[in-house]
């Protein structure tokens, strides 16, 4: 083998290496990606039950009822439509009715939407942007001036 044989092979296995490393990578974070949808989105989504996505509204007033331990069941809205979602853990402090939210989980065979984290905005005046920017579209979120 000539030393420039030698080179084209030492590249083309480095380039193997990357591509395959990229592929891998690639692979990975998409079996990691959950989608994000509105109430009133799901009702036109395909979502498999146990297909990971994120939830995301406002806490749907009146509907927050907490459950045995640490086991929370309320409604995410959109105004339009609303999912029921059971979470078991600790609530972020700033939880409560008429506040955005996002959830992420996975639907249940029952059609409740069962959250395994809870993301609550963290001040007064913050949504998070894909609940803002959903709310905005249906006309029901209106930034504030101050922003």
């Amino acid at each position: 083998m000539t030393r420039k044989q030698k080179r084209m092979s030492v590249i083309l296995a480095g380039l193997a290496f990357l591509g395959a490393a990229a592929g891998l990578t690639f692979y990975a974070l998409g079996q990691k990606a959950s989608y994000f949808y509105m109430p009133a989105e799901l009702a036109t989504a395909t979502v498999q039950p146990g297909q990971r996505i994120r939830l995301g509204g406002l806490v749907e007033s009146g509907t927050v009822v907490r459950g045995n331990g640490a086991t929370v069941a309320f409604s995410v809205t959109d105004t339009q439509k609303s999912v029921k979602v059971t979470y078991t853990g600790i609530l972020p402090d700033l939880f409560r009715e008429g506040q955005g939210v996002i959830t992420e989980g996975a639907f249940g065979p029952d059609g409740v939407f069962v959250a395994d984290s809870v993301l609550a905005k963290h001040d007064e005046r913050y949504m998070p942007k894909e609940v803002a920017d959903g709310l905005k579209a249906k006309g029901v979120w209106v930034e504030s001036k101050s922003q």
